[in-house]
């Protein structure tokens, strides 16, 4: 009997034991019996996970008084070894292993081949099927493939039998006790909220088909479908150069026209499953070569067919939502393996309170557009839709990177009080809206926002900030299907401009590529980038591409007719960088003038110092400049060697080393006198401690996030930045052993909060 057919006759004569009215112990008998029988295996054996132990539920072949008496530890045994790796073993054998482990109490010394395979509802292992022979050998690979398609279809008739207790069989470890998580802190803040995953699970209700036909056809036209999508996302790309903006969907396409892969899925509803189960059992083979991969080219690809086999499972079942389209109840904290900035953006802001990511970067976009929301985010939460259930109570500590699951009252009690506390600050540097920040002695500072979006604009209002040092305009392509056509972009920048009213804004040029890469605009050089920091992004990018910068000009100028435009190029590192991107602006702004279209009144030029090169050559290019912002992030990871985005590296990514603070003495003292204005729009000026340091070494405006407007205000007005140079001189002069320590002593002996 072929392994289609022996997968059928255990199918149809399962679907029949568990649909009978045997009691649960008589329906596992009967089962190791057919299926023995099938497989001509002298043993067949049934063990689930009871209490974290895998217990011998049933056996055909092994003494019976050993069954619910022998019990193996997850990783203990051959047995356990299958469940804890989820993963499956053939041995011709089995002694000859090194996890073998011998159960007197069995009797199994007689049998010498054996083949397991883990039963698997949801990423999880619930227990394991295995068969033994007499004979040393090895089980064919159509005798495996029909004990894999058995053990899905047992995992639903196990949970759905009451076998297993239930949080094992939900895939979750933990159902009622307070568990603490830890992460990656992606975005600072508190929340609190009950769980909601982005993407619901689907619960493959039948898994053995009634009629294959009905089922083939299914699959057939849920692969048109997916097909279809896959080309419309390659075609939606408004302009490119010799169709690079495809070259990321390339593997997609390849998948998704795969034979071997639909081959595959065929066969298994040959062996009679519905249309899911044979894609979700198509996926477990899958997920479990994954587990297998080293090479991380491969497991990228293997990740790729993942995320494809989720979109047709999606596609056949009817579930194509996200929780978005679903819609928010209450105070919710999204969870998600990992999510994209348009995707976040789809959710009622009113409700969501936060994100726990399982994968997730400090450079990820999503992270980005959360900060720019403010939403708190942690990210690298290892299993966190396996440990977390749907509707569970969360406190996310974004300071901390941790989440709690299942607080106990006290703990909420206490994190509440915490959170009073925090909008009590908040609500204290709100009344310092309309109050201008001069320091003790006298000098004024100014503080702007970053912002990338439209909902961004009302908190220029909410927050008094002077004006908006930083518009990433890459929000919009970000966010996008398709690249921004230029009416699009001149709505966007019209309407940013109208909401600054008589305010200044600064737009970044578009600063893609690297690791900000989009799935329709990616040239071969990005894409092999080894250290995407450092790789071909941001301006060198947009002057390869000279259709993509000349789009984004037309659009600034037309947008900015009668008024005043600030334009600033990111990751410059020469001055001729510099001037190929002014005249880009300065050729399009001569041809309106020749159509007799109205421009604007004037057009500023800066650059962003994010690469360290600039600061050799600011001579040669500050008298074309108007205004220098440094981008301490950026330039922090290159001048320390240190990525930002290296767990390992966190410690050694330092605003305040002395060769950071050094660096950017050099640059204020290089631009003191000239006539440029010189600001900080990275994340350091955001942050108090460090604005102190900034605020000493001379700098006099600081474009932070929303959020930290009120904060800074309020450390201005407690500084004499006098005797703040002054000390940050002697520091750099004769650096501490800890200038952290000393600049946080300083500041406590003087009463000034840089909490």
């Amino acid at each position: 009997m072929s392994a289609v057919a022996a997968a059928r006759s255990i199918l149809t004569r399962l679907h029949e034991v568990m649909a009978s009215r045997l009691h649960a112990q008589g329906k596992l008998n009967q089962v190791v019996d057919i299926i023995g029988e099938a497989l001509h295996s002298e043993v067949c054996s049934i063990y689930l996970l009871r209490e974290g132990m895998l217990e011998l539920f049933a056996t055909r072949g092994l003494n019976q008084s050993a069954v619910h008496v022998t019990r193996l530890a997850v990783g203990g045994g051959l047995t356990g070894t299958i469940a804890q790796n989820i993963e499956t073993l053939n041995l011709a054998e089995a002694a000859t292993h090194p996890e073998f482990q011998y159960r007197p109490e069995t009797g199994e010394e007689k049998f010498h081949s054996f083949a397991g395979v883990p039963i698997v509802p949801r990423e999880r292992a619930i227990g394991v099927l295995t068969v033994q022979h007499t004979d040393p050998r090895r089980y064919e690979e159509v005798e495996i493939e029909a004990l894999q398609t058995v053990a899905m279809v047992l995992a639903e008739l196990i949970h759905n039998a009451g076998l297993v207790d239930d949080e094992v069989a939900d895939g979750a470890e933990f159902r009622s006790e307070q568990e603490v998580l830890g992460g990656l802190q992606l975005v600072k803040g508190l929340a609190i909220g009950q769980a909601v995953f982005h993407q619901p699970r689907i619960n493959i209700e039948q898994t053995v088909a009634e009629d294959t036909e009905a089922e083939r056809q299914r699959v057939y036209m849920a692969f048109d479908k997916m097909r279809e999508q896959i080309e419309q996302m390659s075609g939606q790309a408004e302009f490119g150069v010799g169709g690079e903006h495809e070259q990321v969907l390339e593997t997609y396409k390849m998948f998704a026209y795969d034979e071997g892969w639909s081959r595959r899925i065929n066969e298994a509803i040959d062996s009679g499953l519905t249309a899911e189960a044979a894609i979700e059992r198509v996926q477990q083979r899958t997920r479990m070569r994954m587990r297998e991969i080293q090479d991380p080219l491969l497991q990228d690809r293997m990740h790729d067919l993942e995320d494809l086999a989720n979109r047709l499972l999606r596609i056949v079942s009817g579930q194509l939502g996200t929780a978005a389209s679903v819609g928010l109840r209450g105070d919710s904290i999204l969870i998600a393996k990992n999510l994209g900035p348009a995707e976040l953006l789809e959710y009622d802001k009113r409700r969501l309170k936060g994100v726990v990511l399982e994968e997730g970067s400090l450079t990820a976009h999503v992270v980005i557009v959360a900060r720019a929301m403010g939403v708190p985010v942690i990210g690298r939460v290892r299993n966190a839709r396996g440990l977390i259930r749907e509707g569970d109570e969360l406190l996310l500590d974004g300071d901390k990177s941790q989440l709690t699951v299942r607080p106990a009252q006290s703990v909420i009690e206490a994190f509440e009080a915490r959170f009073a506390r925090n909008r009590e600050k908040q609500a204290a540097y709100a009344k310092l809206r309309d109050v201008e920040p001069f320091s003790r002695d006298g000098q004024r500072v100014e503080v702007m926002i970053n912002a990338g979006l439209r909902d961004d604009m009302p908190m220029l209002s909410l927050t008094g900030a002077d004006g908006i040092g930083l518009f990433r305009t890459e929000f919009q392509f970000l966010v996008s299907a398709a690249l921004p056509r230029r009416d699009r972009q001149t709505r966007l920048y019209r309407d940013v401009l109208e909401a600054a009213g008589d305010k200044p804004v600064i737009f970044r040029t578009v600063d893609i590529g690297g690791d900000k890469s989009l799935p329709y605009l990616r040239s071969e050089t990005s894409r092999e980038d080894e250290n995407p920091a450092m790789g071909w992004r941001a301006l060198r990018l947009a002057l390869e591409r000279a259709g993509l910068l000349k789009v984004q000009a037309r659009a600034l100028l037309d947008a900015a007719a009668g008024r005043t435009l600030n334009v600033m190029f990111p990751m410059v590192a020469e001055p001729w960088e510099f001037d190929a991107a002014r005249e880009v602006f300065e050729s399009q702004l001569a041809f309106l003038k020749q159509r007799r279209r109205k421009v604007p009144e004037a057009v500023h030029y800066g650059v962003m110092l994010e690469v360290p090169a600039l600061a050799e050559v600011l001579d040669l290019i500050m008298p074309r400049l108007s205004f220098i912002s440094i981008g301490t992030n950026d330039l922090t990871q290159f001048l320390l060697a240190a990525d930002r985005a290296n767990p390992k590296l966190a410690e050694r990514y330092d605003w305040l080393s002395p060769a950071i603070l050094r660096f950017l003495r050099r640059v204020t003292e290089a631009t003191a006198g000239e006539n440029v204005a010189l600001g900080v729009c990275g994340e350091m000026g955001g942050r108090r401690l460090e604005a102190m340091a900034l605020l000493g070494l001379g700098i006099r405006r600081l474009s932070i996030t929303p959020a930290a407007v009120g904060p800074i205000k309020n450390l201005v007005r407690q500084l004499d930045l006098v005797e703040i140079g002054a000390a940050m001189a002697g520091w750099l002069a004769n650096p501490p052993a800890d200038i952290r320590a000393t600049m946080l002593q300083w500041a406590t002996e003087r009463g000034i909060d840089v909490d």
